[in-house]
């Protein structure tokens, strides 16, 4: 078993967001819901949404945007297998352009996997 990291990237704008009816909002919830229901065996943690964002270099701290807009993250018998699980996410058709990336998270050195 492998654990895998599944970030959300949004590609509404603000104006875009705000278009969605509370009918619209609440079957997106139902069908999150749903998905998560359906694949609870693989989730490690559900997740959240990504807001308020820091950059954080040698130079400084700053403020940024970017179209991350939340994460899961599940164990799966490999990347195809955690692929699949994403694949009919409701967040895919929820705003054309929408994706998800789905990246594998090794143990760290000396630990155990």
């Amino acid at each position: 078993m492998a654990r895998f990291l599944a970030i959300y990237h949004g590609a509404a704008d603000e104006r875009g967001k705000n278009a969605l009816s509370e009918q619209q909002q609440a079957e997106f919830m139902s069908a999150w819901a749903q998905w998560a229901e359906t694949h609870q065996q693989s989730l490690v943690n559900p997740g959240a949404p990504l807001f308020r964002k820091k950059r954080v270099t040698t130079q400084g701290v700053e403020d940024f945007t970017d179209s991350k807009t939340g994460y899961t993250i599940v164990d799966a018998e490999s990347h195809e297998e955690a692929v699949q699980i994403f694949a009919e996410h409701p967040h895919l058709r929820l705003f054309e352009g929408n994706a998800i990336e789905v990246l594998e998270c090794p143990p760290a050195p000396g630990q155990a996997g």
